[in-house]
């Protein structure tokens, strides 16, 4: 008999669950790596990896670990929550809004044709 794991867990092992996941689908998206893609070299089913990305606490560690390990090779569960990979860095850096200024009198004058 399947037991639903999100009713027998407290908020906050939901929680964390669903952090692990949000830090594989942004390492996942850093590194340009499709779902599908990542699924078949782990040697998953894509519905397990849309498992694994839900935060679905019923998936076993050992498919979360080889997902991982497809996405990022050598990277441990500590490494991925620490945040310090350089794809997710520079994925935050481009998603940042940057700031423009408006043009000076002169460089509007210089581009006046």
């Amino acid at each position: 008999m399947r037991v639903d794991q999100q009713l027998t867990l407290a908020s906050k092992q939901l929680g964390q669950s669903a952090e692990i996941a949000q830090c594989l689908v942004s390492l996942r998206l850093a590194r340009r790596v499709r779902q599908s893609e990542a699924a078949v070299r782990a040697g998953l089913s894509r519905a397990t990896a849309q498992r694994i990305e839900k935060g679905d606490p019923g998936v076993a560690v050992g498919a979360l670990l080889r997902y991982l390990d497809a996405i990022a090779p050598g990277m441990n569960l500590f490494q991925l929550l620490s945040g310090d990979d350089p794809a997710i860095i520079a994925l935050e850096r481009r998603s940042r809004p940057q700031r423009v200024r408006d043009l000076s009198t002169a460089e509007m004058k210089a581009l006046d044709f």
